[in-house]
């Protein structure tokens, strides 16, 4: 499948994702846009992410301050080509886990630590 195809099956689950939660957090999750990526770019990759990565948070926390080492606003980025990889092909594991990706991604916008989102149930 390609990225445009899987673009078209990723952003209606994080729409429907983001309909899903309590107000206040659907407010917050208003606030920071998903970017669709097939795989990391060269810069993450020269950071030391690894190349499988599935999704990221990047910027500041929501509430957060600005802060001069964050040059990028804060955004949710989904590697759609690993994700599909993941997935093994399976449409609905991929959605599944398109879902469960942006909602752990949320969660670090939203300040939560790794234990607080695996508490959570989005590890």
């Amino acid at each position: 499948m390609d990225f445009p195809q899987l673009t078209a099956l990723a952003a209606p689950v994080v729409a429907a994702a983001q309909r899903r939660l309590p107000a206040a957090v659907r407010a917050a999750a208003a606030q920071v846009p998903v970017c669709y990526e097939p795989h990391p770019g060269p810069a993450l990759l020269a950071e030391g992410w690894e190349p499988d990565i599935l999704g990221m948070f990047v910027g500041h926390e929501h509430r957060g301050e600005f802060a001069e080492g964050m040059p990028l606003p804060p955004q949710i980025l989904l590697f759609l080509e690993n994700l599909w990889d993941y997935a093994e092909g399976d449409e609905a594991v991929f959605r599944d886990e398109v879902r469960l990706t942006y909602l752990h991604e949320l969660g670090h916008y939203l300040g939560w630590d790794e234990e607080e989102i695996a508490q959570r149930g989005l590890e």
